[in-house]
C-alpha cells in the first residue's frame, strides 16, 4: 500500500513523494516520482535516477533539475532512496557504509542481509509497484545515477539490459572492486571473497557483458574523488570492447549537484530519445 506524502505541481506535471512498506528491505521506504504533463493522457517512459553516498530520495529530486527537461520530453523520473532506514536497520559510523550507502547490492552478510536488499528492491519490488500504480510504460525504462548511483546504474543496466533500455551516469564509481569506495562495502555486504563482487563492478561487467546500446557518462575535470571513481579503467575497458560509450570530462567542474545540473539536459534527452523507440 502506497501513502502519498506530497503531490506538488511542477512544470505542468506532478512531483510526488510516497512511502510504503518494503518486503525486500523489511522497513518503510520513501521515493519520489515526477510525472510529466503527458502522463495525464497516456503512459510514459520511466527514467530511474539513483543517488550517491549519504543521499536520500530528495537530493537528485531537488538539486539535479531534471524535471524541467523531462516535462518537455514526456519522461517520468523515479527517485528511490539509497538504502533502508530506521531504528531497527543496521548502520555504521562511517558515512560510506550502512544507512545512506546501500551500494545497490543485495547483502548476504549479517547484520546487513535482513534489510540491505537494495538491488532487488529497486529492480523488482519498487519497479513493479510504480508500474502498477502510475501511468508509466513497463517496456520503456532507463536508469541514470550519480557517483554511487552511477555505479548502480551501470551495473544494473549491464546485467539487465532487457529491462533498462537506456543508461547514463554522472561521475560513477566505475571500479569499486579496486577502490576504497567499494572494497570495504563489498566486504561488509557480500563477504571477503571478491569472486562475489564482479557482478557489481562496471569495469568487470564491461569486459564480460558490455551493453547493447549507447552509454553516456560525464565527470568533472576537477572532481576531488577522481582516484576513487577510477573512470579511466572503465574507459579502457570500453575501448577494448568497442563499446558505444560517450565519456566526457568537463573542465573545471567538481563532483556535486551544480555539476549534475549543468549537464542533466544531455542525459534526459539521451534517455527520452532511446526510450521513445521502445
Amino acid at each position: 500500500m502506497i501513502t502519498t506524502d506530497s503531490d506538488i505541481k511542477c512544470f505542468g506535471g506532478r512531483q510526488i513523494v510516497c512511502r510504503h512498506h518494503s518486503e525486500a528491505c523489511q522497513c518503510d521506504m520513501r521515493f519520489g516520482l515526477f510525472l510529466p504533463p503527458l502522463a495525464q493522457t497516456r503512459e510514459v517512459p520511466l527514467l530511474w535516477f539513483l543517488a550517491g553516498l549519504t543521499c536520500t530520495h530528495e537530493n537528485a529530486m531537488i538539486k539535479a533539475g531534471a524535471q524541467y527537461w523531462a516535462a518537455q520530453l514526456g519522461l517520468a523520473i523515479a527517485y528511490p532512496d539509497t538504502s533502508p532506514r530506521g531504528p531497527g536497520v543496521a548502520d555504521d559510523k562511517d558515512f560510506a557504509l550502512g544507512q545512506g550507502a546501500g551500494f545497490y547490492v543485495d547483502a548476504t552478510r549479517e547484520p546487513w542481509a535482513p534489510n540491505f536488499q537494495m538491488r532487488r528492491y529497486i529492480t523488482e519490488e519498487l519497479r513493479s509497484l510504480i508500474t502498477a500504480e502510475f501511468p508509466v510504460r513497463r517496456a520503456a525504462q532507463g536508469v541514470c545515477g550519480h557517483s554511487m548511483g552511477g555505479h548502480g546504474a551501470l551495473t544494473i543496466a549491464m546485467t539487465m539490459p532487457d529491462i533498462y533500455r537506456s543508461v547514463s551516469a554522472f561521475a560513477p564509481i566505475a571500479n569499486p572492486m579496486r577502490s576504497e569506495w567499494g572494497q570495504p562495502q563489498f566486504t561488509a555486504y557480500l563477504g571477503a571473497d571478491s569472486a562475489h563482487w564482479s557482478a557489481h563492478d562496471a569495469c568487470e561487467l564491461m569486459r564480460t557483458h558490455g551493453y547493447p546500446g549507447r552509454i553516456i557518462i560525464d565527470q568533472g575535470g576537477d572532481d576531488p574523488y577522481t582516484a576513487l571513481l577510477r573512470l579511466d579503467e572503465l574507459t579502457t575497458a570500453a575501448t577494448r570492447r568497442d563499446q558505444e560509450c560517450d565519456i566526457v570530462i568537463r573542465d573545471g567542474y567538481d563532483h556535486g549537484y551544480f555539476f549534475v545540473a549543468s549537464f542533466v539536459e544531455r542525459h534526459v534527452r539521451h534517455h527520452a530519445l532511446t526510450l521513445s523507440a521502445c
